[in-house]
C-alpha cells in the first residue's frame, strides 16, 4: 500500500459509524478553484447553448466522465426506476443515449415514452436536469455512432440480454468473450437490439451550487403551444433552491 492510500475497509461500519461517517464528508470541496460565477440574467436563451458551454467547462475543470447521467423511466406500472448510462450527443433534437430494446429501460420506454436525465458535476457544484417525451433515433444513425465507438462497446452491444437473470460469472466471461472475438473479427456486425432514443426536453434546469447555501436555480420550459418545434421560444424562470 502506497503511503497515501487509505485503507480498505474490512468490515461494514455500524449504523453510529455510518451516520459520522456521512456528516464528516465534505460539500463541494474545489480547492483553490472554488465554485464558479454563474448570472442568470446572462444566460443564452435556449437551454441546449448553455448545455453545450456548462458541458465544456466541466471537462476543462477536470470532472471525470461529464458525460454521464442518470436516467429516470417508469414502466406501465408507473413506478420510478434510474440509472446511470451514457450521453451520446445533445442537439437541436434533444439528448441522445442509446439502450437494448429487450432491457428494463427499453421495456419501461415502450410502455411510457417519457423519461428524465440528471447530469451532476462535482468540479463546478453543477446539476443539470432535463425531463421530457423520449422519440426513437433513425435506426441507421445509431448504428452509425455504435460502429465509431471502441470494440468493446460493440461487443457488448452484440451480447445483449441486458438486465436478464445471469447464472454466474463465467457465463457472463464466456459470452463477453466471443462476442468480442465476433467484434473483432466483423466491425461493421449489427446489433438487432440495440436501439437509439431522444429526449425531446419540455424543460431544463440548471442548477449552481452555493458555498452560502444561496444556489441558483434556472428553468428552461418550453412552450407549451411550440412543444413539437425545435425552434421554439423558451420560458426561464428562478427557483427557489
Amino acid at each position: 500500500m502506497r503511503e497515501n492510500d487509505a485503507p480498505t475497509p474490512t468490515e461494514s461500519p455500524s449504523p453510529f459509524a455510518f451516520r459520522a461517517l456521512l456528516r464528516e464528508q465534505r460539500v463541494w470541496d474545489t480547492g483553490d478553484a472554488g465554485l464558479p460565477p454563474f448570472d442568470p440574467a446572462q444566460a443564452p436563451g435556449d437551454p441546449l447553448t448553455l448545455f453545450h458551454l456548462w458541458f465544456a467547462g466541466a471537462a476543462a475543470a477536470g470532472q471525470p466522465e461529464p458525460h454521464t447521467m442518470t436516467l429516470a423511466t417508469a414502466g406501465a406500472d408507473g413506478l420510478p426506476d434510474a440509472r446511470t448510462v451514457m450521453l451520446h450527443d445533445a442537439d437541436d433534437r434533444g439528448w441522445h443515449f442509446a439502450t437494448h430494446t429487450t432491457s428494463r429501460k427499453g421495456s419501461q420506454l415502450a410502455a411510457r415514452p417519457y423519461a428524465a436525465l440528471a447530469f451532476y458535476w462535482h468540479a463546478q457544484a453543477r446539476a443539470v436536469r432535463v425531463r421530457g417525451p423520449v422519440h426513437p433515433a433513425p435506426p441507421a444513425e445509431t448504428s452509425a455512432d455504435l460502429h465509431a465507438r471502441p470494440t468493446g462497446a460493440l461487443a457488448a452491444a452484440i451480447a445483449g440480454r441486458q438486465s436478464e437473470v445471469l447464472g454466474s460469472i463465467e457465463e457472463l466471461r464466456s459470452t463477453y468473450e466471443s462476442a468480442w472475438r465476433r467484434a473483432e473479427r466483423d466491425p461493421a456486425a449489427q446489433a438487432p437490439t440495440w436501439a437509439g432514443h431522444v429526449v425531446v426536453p419540455d424543460e431544463v434546469e440548471f442548477f449552481q451550487g452555493d458555498a452560502h447555501r444561496q444556489h441558483v436555480r434556472l428553468r428552461y420550459v418550453r412552450d407549451a403551444a411550440d412543444a413539437a418545434d425545435p425552434g421554439a421560444v423558451w420560458r426561464r424562470e428562478l427557483l427557489w433552491p
